[in-house]
């Protein structure tokens, strides 16, 4: 039950009746009609914009047509009042049943609350992570491997068909050079002393078991042969070997993927030069001479003709080199290939989750999509800013077995996965995140993981206390309680956040925003955390009133619905509800 849908069904049956008698022309555009809850509590309950979208089409002052439809809406079931503000808008006020129904609803669904058809079955494709394979996961890849995989679950309780993907990039210079770096470690465990490792090479300890897996494999059958020979093989060998140990990472971090796409069979399946005739039939290819880069000196630039895409056809700054000097791909190159066989796929939706340093990457590969999908396919790209890693305010040194940075294993065992996601959320991916490991591990408000599942523990905590007054109610989950007893305005106010979950999982999915789910947790345990305080204060709004079982029994049931909602926001985000803290 989302009663904002609800109500706004009720503002275009409003509607129709004014077309049904001539009071408005037909045909009017009712999709831009938003509900949603006032900045202002005090304004109402609900907010609708529907006089101020539709007045010009009808030909009317938006002030006239708020009149005409909050007259009619008076009579509707629930709203006890309407009031026209600013220039336009209506405001509702309803009663205390219409909430009190949220809740019944809250108690009978459980964790399924909040769960969407909004996304008919509409199938997406949220690619993320796709970590180099050349080391294990580092701080930085952790942000969008949080951010995707909660994208994902996010669309998917809105009702959209969800793939998850990763891309492997194993077709650039970057794998043979952790080829050669695996081949160091590999004459090491046979013995040979390395010295110490090339500057050119990936030094971190992470490759010493691929070595020693290469010399139980072959031996020393590839000592002393050129690389020519060893190269391809071994190449094959080490990234199975860095898939293997990214898959256990992301397993550890709660972290699942439909599909791995991997580069270098796109190129050998010949769908890179597939992707390209299609381009060039449709003349987006041409050879060509690009201008300086701003700021190269004269000197410093060496124009020559080259194959390029028409990128500015399709909204970026300049058009786009696809083959490189030595006659091979470019990167660019791949990835529309890539982005073709995405959409050939299925998906028309596609969402790319890349780092910050893929921020001057984003016009160019949306122009790309656009353009090899016809205009039928559209990408959103979701960039992760850094993550500093700190502890009490102080730079984490950099992991030894990665060699030049914080693992992603290193950070769950230091902390729980469920943390690492949380705390992922509580800013919006496009802002800078620290992450303090003191700071996350603290029990106190100003720790969001703690302060929120501080509120799912004391829920359980007052469920054990009411059981203890009233030992019937042990295991009772509220649906057979009088929550007309429910009465108290801050009672009232915790059940209309409570009934904005399913509005939120909506609005989220479609602003492709997974972090308002933790502003949201963070806003109910708020509210939760005040109504117990507030009982401490006022024995007559306590949850467990001795002599009144009906009383105890419907704020218990309060209480299950906070619960509920709270659980069902971490199951999103892939962080396990607690029922109990303890100190330590």
């Amino acid at each position: 039950m989302n009663i904002f849908t609800e109500y706004r069904s009720e503002i275009a049956r409003v509607l129709e009746g004014l077309v049904a008698d001539g009071t408005l022309p037909a045909g009017l555009d009712l999709s831009r009609i938003t509900v949603d809850p006032p900045r202002d509590p005090a304004h109402g309950d609900m907010s609708t914009n529907a006089a101020m979208v539709l007045a010009k089409p009808a030909g009317m002052k938006p002030r006239d047509l708020a009149t005409m439809i909050a007259d009619r809406l008076a009579d509707t079931p629930g709203v006890v009042s309407t009031e026209i503000a600013g220039p336009g808008f209506i405001n509702l006020r309803l009663d205390a049943a219409a909430w009190r129904r949220c809740l019944a609803d809250i108690l009978a669904t459980g964790t399924a609350y909040g769960s969407s058809t909004l996304g008919a079955g509409e199938p997406v494709n949220v690619e993320f992570v796709s970590a180099n394979p050349t080391g294990p996961m580092h701080i930085g890849h952790a942000r969008g491997a949080v951010f995707g995989d909660v994208l994902a679950a996010l669309l998917e309780k809105a009702g959209y068909a969800v793939a998850r993907e990763y891309y492997i990039n194993d077709a650039g210079e970057q794998v043979n050079v952790l080829s050669r770096s695996a081949y160091l470690r590999y004459r090491e465990a046979l013995g040979e002393d390395i010295g110490e490792i090339d500057a050119g090479l990936y030094p971190g300890e992470y490759l010493v078991p691929v070595g020693k897996a290469l010399a139980e494999k072959y031996g020393d059958n590839l000592l002393g042969k050129p690389e020519s020979e060893w190269l391809p093989d071994l190449r094959a060998f080490t990234i199975d070997k860095m898939m293997e140990m990214i898959r256990e990472d992301l397993a550890a971090f709660g972290i699942r993927h439909d599909v791995f796409t991997s580069e270098r069979k796109l190129v050998e399946d010949g769908k890179v030069d597939a992707a390209l005739k299609t381009l060039s039939d449709r003349g987006l290819i041409y050879k060509g001479v690009l201008e300086p880069p701003k700021g190269k000196q004269p000197d410093d630039w060496e124009p020559r003709e080259q194959t390029l895409f028409r990128a500015t056809d399709f909204g970026d700054e300049v058009d786009r080199p696809l083959v490189k000097s030595d006659g091979s791909w470019t990167y660019f190159a791949s990835d529309i290939a890539y982005h073709l066989d995405k959409f050939q796929r299925g998906a028309k939706a596609l969402i790319d989750v890349w780092g910050a340093d893929h921020g001057g990457y984003v016009r160019r590969m949306k122009a790309a999509t656009d353009a090899i999908s016809n205009g039928q396919a559209a990408l959103d790209v979701k960039i992760c800013q850094i993550v500093k890693l700190m502890d009490n305010g102080e730079p984490i040194k950099m992991s030894k077995r990665a060699g030049t940075f914080v693992t992603l294993r290193d950070l769950i065992d230091e902390v729980g996965a469920g943390v690492v996601r949380f705390i992922m959320l509580t800013r919006s991916n496009d802002a800078p995140l620290d992450f303090d490991l003191a700071k996350v591990t603290e029990q106190s408000r100003d720790n969001p993981v703690f302060y929120v599942q501080y509120a799912h523990a004391r829920c359980h905590s007052v469920a054990r206390m009411a059981a203890g007054a009233f030992p019937d109610l042990e295991g009772a989950d509220g649906r057979g309680a009088d929550l007309s007893l429910l009465a108290d305005e801050t009672e009232l106010s915790l059940i209309r956040l409570l009934a904005q979950w399913p509005r939120t999982v909506e609005a989220a999915a479609i602003a492709h925003e997974p972090h308002r789910i933790a502003y949201y947790l963070h806003d109910v345990a708020a509210a939760f955390h005040g109504l117990w305080t507030k009982g401490k204060e006022q024995v007559d709004l306590r949850v467990v009133i001795d002599d009144n079982r009906a009383l105890t029994e419907a704020r218990l049931a309060l209480v299950t619905g906070v619960k509920t909602v709270i659980a069902s926001g971490l199951e999103l985000m892939g962080v396990t509800p607690v029922e109990e803290l303890r100190d330590g």
